[in-house]
């Protein structure tokens, strides 16, 4: 994430996310996530961050590999979709069942 994007709330733990935050990974499309996550990973191993900084990026991190696997899981579903119905139609092509 960014550095202006932080938790505001002053009771939470400063390694977690706001529910802002993880609205605005969960509308993230996979391309940004991806690259987000790219960028979290790096911070984490250039190291340098303390214990709590490195709590959120880890979590960050977390965050988005669950939305771009979600994406891609979603897409995944729809090609899988794509070729059955495709298949079924190779199946049934020049017979009487195609016209139903």
């Amino acid at each position: 994430m960014t550095e202006n994007a932080t938790s505001t709330d002053k009771n939470t733990p400063a390694s977690s996310l706001a529910d802002k935050e993880r609205k605005l990974i969960a509308q993230m499309p996979y391309e940004e996530a991806r690259d987000k996550l790219i960028q979290a990973v790096q911070a984490l191993e250039t190291g340098g961050l303390n214990l709590d900084q490195s709590m959120r990026q880890w979590e960050i991190g977390e965050a988005l590999a669950k939305r771009a696997q979600g994406l891609l899981n979603d897409v995944r579903a729809k090609l899988d979709q794509a070729q059955a119905e495709q298949a079924a139609n190779e199946a049934t092509a020049g017979t009487q069942s195609n016209l139903d």
